[in-house]
């Protein structure tokens, strides 16, 4: 591989790692001393447990379809990102998403659901994983635009 290339994936792998361990952590952590809704800033943003079946969003898909979906998801964007993460911020959006994904993927296997633990007004309650794999998307989305 040439120079040029190594250094973005590098940098795309250590973030993924880094992403990974954190959105891992942060479920231990969840599911060890999270017992009830703990309130943060007053009833808009609280730490809550739940156990979330679903993909994002709590969004469930027909059982099969949704491991198969998470899979080749998690597949395609390592694929795209061997072939297209060339600057810092492309290898930190797609580092952030593979860490994110791999860490819910990590999180469902033993049970079938994802500890979610963050809770923001009305939006559905989301974890460490899903907001890395957030702001990875809005840093690729972002690199776009400003490519133009």
């Amino acid at each position: 591989m040439p120079k040029l290339r190594t250094q973005p994936m590098k940098r795309l792998l250590l973030i993924a790692a880094v992403a990974l361990g954190l959105s891992l952590l942060g479920k231990f952590l969840a599911d060890a001393f999270l017992m009830r809704a703990v309130p943060l800033l007053g009833t808009f943003v609280t730490l809550e447990p739940v156990l979330n079946p679903g993909v994002a969003f709590g969004v469930r898909l027909p059982a099969g379809v949704q491991e198969f979906v998470i899979l080749f998801a998690l597949i395609l964007v390592i694929a795209l990102a061997r072939s297209s993460a060339r600057t810092r911020v492309q290898s930190a959006g797609f580092g952030l998403i593979i860490g994110g994904a791999a860490a819910n993927l990590f999180d469902r296997v033993p049970d079938g659901v994802v500890t979610d633990f963050f809770q923001v007004g009305t939006f559905p309650v989301f974890n460490v994983a899903d907001s890395c794999i957030t702001v990875g998307v809005c840093l690729l989305l972002w690199d776009a635009v400003r490519r133009r």
